[in-house]
């Protein structure tokens, strides 16, 4: 079955598999998704990732985080979607909670979190809102 939407494919089981108090999740792999990941660990909302065979195909196994027996990701949504892009300027990336939630750009310098894409004054399109 192919995916409209893989990306958000891979936020809903993060938030399925921290919800049912898993260890880990198993996910289809791509290059969008590991850059994705790379955010989510430098941020400290996962514990890692790394590649895993998943039949004829890759996947990535993500590491769940807890804090106190609660997850490190309380929320995570899925901002533009392909029936509806949303982008955004340096100055105009939407601020999460006060700063204390990310906002996942993608840019041309990679996938980035808000605040490095507000240091390297770039834009691009809002992935996702994690806090």
């Amino acid at each position: 079955m192919a995916l409209t939407d893989p990306l958000g494919d891979m936020l809903t089981r993060i938030r399925n598999g921290q919800r049912a108090r898993k260890d880990s999740v198993l996910t289809p792999g791509s290059k969008l998704r590991t850059r994705v990941l790379d955010v989510l660990q430098r941020e400290g909302y996962i514990r890692g990732y790394s590649e895993e065979q998943m039949g004829p195909a890759a996947g990535i196994r993500i590491e769940l985080k807890y804090f106190e027996g609660q997850p490190a990701i309380k929320h995570v949504a899925r901002i533009s979607k392909p029936g509806r892009r949303v982008y955004s300027g340096s100055q105009e990336l939407p601020r999460i909670r006060n700063g204390l939630g990310i906002t996942i750009v993608s840019t041309p310098r990679g996938v980035l979190s808000d605040a490095e894409a507000r240091e390297q004054n770039v834009g691009g399109e809002v992935l996702a809102e994690v806090f």
